[in-house]
């Protein structure tokens, strides 16, 4: 990064030969901590005054972003690819949807969009998506909050490292009360160079109204923070009594449907007391009657319904018996027919399995003829082949015995020329 002027307090300088590279690393810090409070000041003043949506081309804005840019950047380490060395703070960036899965929409964006070809350009994309979600703050919070994490990407003395990041991320605050909106689609974000514009903060006047307006803004940006969290705790409240609400309404409809349902059954089970209170008088009065005759009726009578009484129920004994042997009779009828009926089917399966076993015999009858068929030809054919064969050897023989005679007959002129 590029070392900015001085501002703020210095710290204590060792009298020695050269720097210490820590009293540099600390004196890079504190100015851009400084750099980053003044940028943020001036773009909520700018932003309030304006009273507008801001956009790409707002010049405070794009200042605000360019010293984000160099915050980032410090301390960074270099990772070695094979074109050389390379610094880029989208690494850190792109893992932050893995503690507020919220970033994670914007880190998709991100990686969508067309025209983004290097690291740095993701990273400057990740700041204005973060900017207009206005969770920026948030996610560089939980991005220091994970120094174990950042170690890996940073220098141990690295601004990101230290309590000047904390600073500037309780600072990003503030940016929620401005509303941003950026079209980047063409925008080039790859080949843009972050210079930092010291004129924009270099203003005359005296320091007293710079503190009103300091002490303004933070009143503001106080109420504007508390109206948002006591907003946010309504809305939980009211989404809360929405759902009690709801589940209070299903459970008395449902008890409102279980008291009809009682009332009904209560009034059925008064008519069924009434007409068994009817039903009871009626045979209380009944057995009165019989009584009352009973005792009246002459002993023969009782005598001749008792034993007319005893011959029934004789009477019943015996048909019940009667009906005992039947069932038992006709349950083993049932018995004997399930067993009959389990030896056919025994029987037919067995008829089925002999069937199959006679279809597979015919099959293989059948076979067995066709290759006994092919035998006898090719045993035909073979003894054609071997009577041919024989008759060419005989003929081959011939020949050789006229070129063992051609070859004596060459070799006696031969000697006859010598």
């Amino acid at each position: 990064p590029v070392l900015l002027s001085y501002i703020g307090p210095e710290p204590a300088q060792p009298r020695t030969g050269g720097a210490h590279p820590n009293y540099v690393m600390a004196n890079e810090r504190m100015n851009l901590m400084n750099m980053a409070k003044l940028s943020i000041k001036g773009l909520i003043e700018s932003a309030l005054n304006l009273g507008r949506t801001l956009d790409s081309d707002y010049a405070p804005l794009q200042q605000f972003f360019v010293v984000m840019e160099h915050c980032l950047k410090h301390g960074l380490k270099a990772k070695k690819t094979f074109l050389g060395q390379n610094k880029s703070f989208w690494g850190p960036l792109e893992l932050v949807e893995k503690f507020v899965p919220e970033a994670g929409e914007i880190t998709a964006s991100v990686k969508d969009l067309p025209g983004l070809k290097t690291p740095v350009g993701r990273g400057r994309a990740w700041l204005r998506l973060a900017l207009m979600q206005k969770k920026l703050s948030e996610y560089m919070k939980a991005l220091i909050n994970r120094r174990e994490i950042l170690s890996e990407f940073y220098e141990a003395n690295a601004l990101m490292m230290e309590e000047e990041g904390a600073i500037i991320a309780g600072l990003l605050v503030g940016l929620n009360v401005i509303d941003a909106n950026f079209c980047m689609k063409g925008e080039d974000l790859d080949s843009q160079v972050g210079v930092i514009d010291f004129s924009m903060y270099l203003k005359d006047g005296s320091s007293s109204k710079g503190s009103e307006g300091d002490g303004q803004i933070t009143a503001i940006l106080d109420q504007k923070n508390y109206v948002e969290e006591l907003n946010r705790h309504l809305s939980a409240t009211v989404n809360n009594l929405q759902a009690k609400v709801d589940a209070l309404e299903k459970s008395n409809t449902k008890l409102t449907e279980e008291l009809a349902v009682a009332n009904n059954r209560i009034i059925t089970l008064q008519e069924d007391m009434e007409r068994v209170k009817e039903e009871s008088s009626y045979i209380l009065e009944s057995n009165r009657k019989v009584n009352k005759q009973d005792r009246t009726a002459d002993g023969h009578a009782l005598t001749e319904a008792r034993k007319q009484l005893k011959e029934e129920t004789q009477l019943r004994l015996d048909v019940e018996k009667e009906l005992e042997m039947q069932i038992g009779m006709r349950q083993e009828m049932e018995l004997a027919m399930k067993m009959l009926e389990k030896d056919v089917c025994e029987k037919q399966d067995a008829l089925v399995v002999l069937r199959q076993q006679l279809d597979d015999l015919r099959a293989l009858k059948l076979e067995l003829s066709f290759k006994l068929q092919s035998s006898d030809l090719g045993m035909k054919q073979k003894s054609e082949l071997n009577s041919r064969l024989e008759e060419k050897t005989s003929q081959m023989a011939a020949t050789i015995k006229l070129l063992e005679q051609s070859e004596k007959d060459l070799v006696k002129q031969a000697k006859t020329l010598n």
